[in-house]
């Protein structure tokens, strides 16, 4: 048997202290706008919980739950005679699901404060689980799946909803060059965490499949953004998306301003270009309506034995 590395346990140590500071920074902003942001992902995650199997009665597992809004979906879905358990590594994340939870009168749903990867093994077993748009941005994704089968019934089902490519999703990937460009950083390289890294043709299938998991299934969805200005739409990624202000923690507040700034003239510009054929500068009252995501659905059954 051979030692565990300290220098990677000590990197990988870090990197979760990073990852945590990240999401607590961010979750005041995300539970401000996640109804906002949801409203339009809402028939994805109904096609979510339909591939994961929840019904009636299930207990499951909610990922990188965020501020909680697919967690409710769910609740609703299994109803009184079953649970789900909304998993996050930020704790202040934990707190708006519980808040959610009560003004929604639900009381179904325990929350569980954890890296995905650190899944307690003796947590009694799940009927299901699901992440909505987390998997991406886990440090390892691969041992995330492993661990999970760990705490999956036999024949239990995983369903991820991820962003496909930047080239399908322009509003994202635009934004994200600048902030990058800006920060002197480079995008994230294949097999790091980045909105994009399992959006690309067999990427999360082949995870999915290296991890044990069968009978996958893979599924397509569209999902939109309708904001009333483009001010609202700057303002909500700068509060809420955790991913982006991470890549611009480091700069001064003069240089995040300058940053956020090149992100909304970027996005004006190539909006009105879409629509007139040519480039343009537009009102920061100019609507934000029927921006379009292109994320995709995947599924997979754990075997019929532990992994």
């Amino acid at each position: 048997m051979t030692s565990e590395n300290p220098v990677s346990r000590a990197a990988e140590t870090a990197t979760k202290s990073e990852l945590r500071s990240t999401w607590e920074t961010a979750a005041p902003g995300w539970a401000k706008w996640e109804n906002d942001f949801s409203a339009g992902l809402s028939a994805a995650t109904d096609t979510l919980i339909d591939m994961a199997g929840i019904r009636t009665g299930l207990r499951v597992l909610d990922l990188a739950c965020g501020a909680g809004n697919q967690t409710i979906q769910t609740a609703r879905r299994v109803g009184p005679s079953g649970s789900i358990v909304a998993c996050d590594i930020s704790a202040t994340m934990l707190d708006h699901v519980r808040q959610s939870a009560a003004t929604a009168n639900l009381k179904n749903i325990e929350t569980l404060e954890s890296a995905a990867e650190d899944l307690d093994e003796r947590l009694p077993p799940f009927d299901a689980a699901i992440s909505r748009l987390g998997l991406m941005l886990f440090p390892s994704p691969g041992r995330t799946l492993k661990a999970l089968q760990h705490v999956l019934k036999p024949d239990a089902r995983f369903a991820a909803l991820v962003f496909t490519t930047p080239d399908n999703n322009p509003f994202l990937a635009r934004s994200m060059a600048v902030l990058l460009r800006c920060a002197g950083k480079s995008p994230p390289k294949p097999g790091q965490p980045g909105l994009f890294a399992l959006g690309g043709k067999g990427i999360l299938e082949g995870l999915m499949r290296d991890s044990g998991l069968v009978q996958i299934q893979t599924k397509l969805v569209t999902a939109s953004l309708n904001l009333p200005s483009a001010s609202r739409a700057l303002e909500m990624m700068r509060e809420a998306f955790g991913a982006y202000r991470a890549v611009v923690a480091d700069l001064s507040d003069a240089e995040k301003l300058k940053a956020w700034n090149e992100v909304y003239e970027c996005q004006m510009t190539c909006r009105l270009s879409e629509r007139r054929g040519s480039p343009r500068r537009i009102s920061r009252a100019a609507s934000l309506r029927n921006i379009t995501f292109a994320p995709v659905l995947l599924s997979g059954s754990r075997r019929h034995f532990r992994a």
